[in-house]
């Protein structure tokens, strides 16, 4: 029995090699003299002197490891304090802190849909370039799933108007910044919407945590989402350069998912050392308005000169820009063409992008600059 099923792995993976799409480790090497345009370490935070002695300081006083879940043996005034200050700095009334993103997203989406809480089958309305955490939480959760055109408001409210008398539970799932699009949510126009049809507004702020919005904190900050239902979440892994993941929500719901989500309940909790970190790129963030407005600058230049080059970036308007191309072979060759003159970028394919939509997927970074924006634009030009 096992050899045979040892077998049909091995044939889906031989699938998997026949048609491109098989997935293998970057080699483990250091960046050395490249010009690195796919790190999600959009402030440069992960490297921080500060940063990483916030870290020694956490571990020196709390321990390496949590030794146990939240509930259970794990929780400290480390925790607390940092959800405290992740709740007042996002202006909603509590947070709770996840040891990832996906974890996040999975565990906590999927319980907010839960039908035998609910009392019926809810509804979700979800565009259709959202994260796959966020996906897998709603096919997960057996919610009757929507999906509307990428970032299209219209598309929304028409799909929203066609639903306005069934009485389920309704929910809007978004990105604000899309992390493989990098364009930028409507989110005056989403909160509008989850305000007229009573849905419940979840928004995953991934990208957008510590790039955009008051002080850095994020879309939701530029808006009041108080008066709708509503829960945001964010990480800690991109421009905070640590890792972990966040939500922010009514202090109700928060006490819904401490005692729903398995996730929180039966992960032993992040090691304090991380937490130290990210609480300490949290407060610094706040601080980087300077560096923040170089990024728009990089990120506006190189997409005009893109553009002028007559490569499609889609509607890009943020510190992530994809080269969409037309096929896989295409995008792997561009891939390896810069990486042959010292360029690395990310190639994304299918199924975490639409067939024929494969791309170079640019990330830009504070460190980054005009020199290594022209470098890029060099390289491509004699692609």
């Amino acid at each position: 029995m096992g050899g045979q099923m040892y077998s049909q792995y091995s044939q889906n993976l031989s699938r998997l090699h026949d048609t491109d799409k098989i997935r293998k480790l970057p080699e483990a090497s250091c960046v050395g003299n490249k010009i690195d345009f796919s790190t999600n370490d959009y402030l440069c935070l992960s490297r921080n002197l500060a940063v990483l002695e916030a870290a020694m300081e956490a571990g020196k006083k709390y321990g390496v490891g949590a030794t146990g879940s939240r509930l259970l043996s794990g929780n400290n005034r480390l925790f607390e304090e940092f959800e405290e200050k992740i709740a007042h700095d996002k202006s909603l009334e509590s947070a709770l802190i996840f040891n990832t993103g996906f974890q996040a997203n999975f565990s906590v989406l999927s319980s907010l849909l839960d039908s035998k809480v609910l009392g019926e089958v809810p509804v979700v309305f979800f565009d259709k370039l959202n994260h796959a955490s966020l996906y897998q939480a709603v096919l997960f959760s057996g919610a009757k799933l929507i999906r509307y055109r990428h970032n299209d408001m219209q598309n929304l409210a028409a799909l929203m108007e066609d639903y306005a008398n069934d009485g389920r539970p309704k929910f809007i799932v978004t990105e604000t910044i899309f992390g493989m699009d990098g364009d930028v949510l409507d989110i005056a126009n989403a909160t509008s919407l989850a305000k007229k049809y009573n849905a419940f507004l979840y928004l995953d702020e991934a990208h957008a945590t510590g790039v955009v919005g008051h002080n850095g904190y994020g879309l939701s900050t530029t808006i009041s989402i108080k008066n709708i239902p509503h829960l945001v979440m964010g990480t800690f892994s991109k421009a905070l350069g640590a890792s972990g993941g966040y939500i922010t929500c009514d202090l109700l719901v928060r006490e819904y998912i401490l005692n729903k989500a398995p996730g929180f309940i039966y992960s032993t909790a992040s090691s304090p050392m991380v937490i130290g970190a990210a609480s300490k790129a949290w407060d610094m963030v706040k601080g980087f308005d300077a560096e923040r407005m170089w990024l728009n600058t990089l990120a506006s230049s190189l997409n005009l000169a893109l553009k002028e080059l007559g490569f499609n970036t889609g509607n890009s308007t943020s510190h992530i820009i994809p080269i969409i191309l037309q096929t896989e072979t295409a995008a792997l060759e561009m891939q390896k063409k810069l990486l042959d003159n010292n360029i690395i970028v990310s190639c994304v394919r299918p199924p975490t992008v639409p067939p024929g939509a494969s791309r170079i997927r640019i990330a830009l970074n504070i460190h980054h600059t005009s020199e290594d924006i022209e470098k890029l634009i060099n390289v491509l030009k004699t692609v």
